[in-house]
């Protein structure tokens, strides 16, 4: 299907979901007790998306805070309120009914927020092909719009375009664990569903990273639809656009905690628990952001750790006969490849099946941030216990 064809599509039926009211497709976690406090009906009736990236504590006093695919405006009001009335709110869109629903009700929120003024600005434009100048935003939110548009790649390039050095993103969007066939891809009514254009989870990632992004990291996860054996559910995600002058680190070495037995970042440092390693300054500023650093103990002089030390980290399975339920974890922590003590190794995005042992442990508050859970069983299991492999390794 071709991609101005693809265009169209999508914003002809946004335009009629804001003219009907009809629901759209992704599932979304407002807080509309909240949100009537100071935004009008108009907005929240036509409030799409599959996050709340706005609202997860990521927006700070001042900043200037870019929405990708604005719609009706939920986001970037509620951006408004936390940025405060120093800070500054721009929303680009490419359909001209919700711009419109956008720009009627500015005014209304400011008055309703107490500010002298509007902070917030909408602008017409494509994802790919943002109307923003280089480098001039502190934050990137985006929610279930970037799998609408046609070439993804090309949007995260520009995202990390208008990015300022320093700055980040916290996008909300549907990804699926498989590669989505050609019968979907061309089957425009998905489009809008939010199913046709989505990426599996490594893709999407892996184009985040070669668009100049490090860092990147889940935030948050919801399963929301299977089709024909594909699992859809919604990520939000979070990710730097590192500074190129390195001072903000002055460590020389950094030490793995755990609970990983082995990390490899995105760079292609591998990190081995317990064993310090030298750092370059640019290693040093990634493995200082969140939640990199949690992981590390970074020095300037090197930290030799072991079982021992209670800075050690480690989450080892139950010593007991282990059943498969059908379960599949994908790792979507800001590390590439991460191995655990039973010698399973997760490659980023990537589906691996694991036993009920394994799902405990990576249900644990030390693995948990970092993995999507999947069930891909179609029926009961009945779950019978085995016997873990004999050199000790679980199943």
């Amino acid at each position: 299907m071709p991609t101005d064809e693809i265009t169209q599509a999508v914003s002809d039926r946004y335009a009629k979901a804001a003219s009907t009211g009809e629901q759209m497709c992704c599932p979304t976690n407002y807080d509309m007790g909240h949100l009537k406090t100071f935004i009008p009906e108009e907005v929240l009736k036509i409030s799409y998306g599959c996050g709340t990236p706005a609202g997860l504590k990521t927006v700070r006093t001042g900043e200037t805070v870019l929405d990708i695919g604005s719609g009706g405006g939920i986001d970037c009001f509620e951006a408004s309120r936390l940025v405060g009335p120093t800070g500054r709110v721009i929303g680009i869109d490419m359909t001209d009914t919700m711009l419109e629903i956008a720009r009627n009700n500015t005014a209304i929120v400011a008055t309703n927020l107490g500010y002298p003024a509007s902070n917030v600005e909408f602008r017409k434009g494509l994802a790919d092909a943002m109307p923003i100048e280089d480098g001039t935003i502190d934050l990137i939110i985006s929610n279930c719009v970037i799998n609408l548009a046609p070439d993804k790649r090309k949007v995260f390039r520009e995202m990390y375009r208008v990015t300022k050095p320093g700055g980040r993103f916290t996008i909300s969007d549907i990804v699926s664990d498989h590669t989505v066939p050609q019968y979907l891809v061309h089957d425009t009514q998905k489009w809008g569903d939010c199913l046709s254009g989505a990426l599996t989870l490594t893709d999407y990632m892996h184009g985040m990273t070669a668009a100049g992004f490090l860092g990147i990291h889940l935030v948050k996860f919801s399963p929301w639809r299977i089709i024909d054996g594909i699992h859809f559910f919604s990520v939000t995600l979070t990710g730097y656009k590192l500074s190129p002058d390195p001072v903000a680190s002055s460590a020389c070495y950094a030490t793995l905690r755990g609970p990983f037995s082995r990390l490899v970042d995105e760079r292609g440092i591998t990190y081995r628990r317990g064993i310090p390693q030298s750092l370059t300054p640019d290693q040093a500023l990634l493995l200082s952001v969140s939640p990199l650093t949690d992981h590390f103990l970074l020095a300037n002089e090197p930290i030799l750790l072991d079982q021992n030390d209670p800075r050690w980290t480690a989450v080892l399975p139950a010593q007991a006969p282990c059943a498969w339920m059908g379960h599949y974890a994908l790792l979507a922590g800001p590390f590439v490849e991460a191995t655990d003590d039973d010698h399973h190794v997760y490659r980023r995005g990537e589906p691996l099946e694991i036993c009920s042992k394994t799902l405990a442990v990576l249900e644990t508050r030390e693995y948990q941030p970092h993995f999507v859970i999947l069930n891909r069983a179609g029926d009961h299991v009945s779950g019978n216990a085995v016997i873990c492999a004999p050199d000790g390794g679980c199943c």
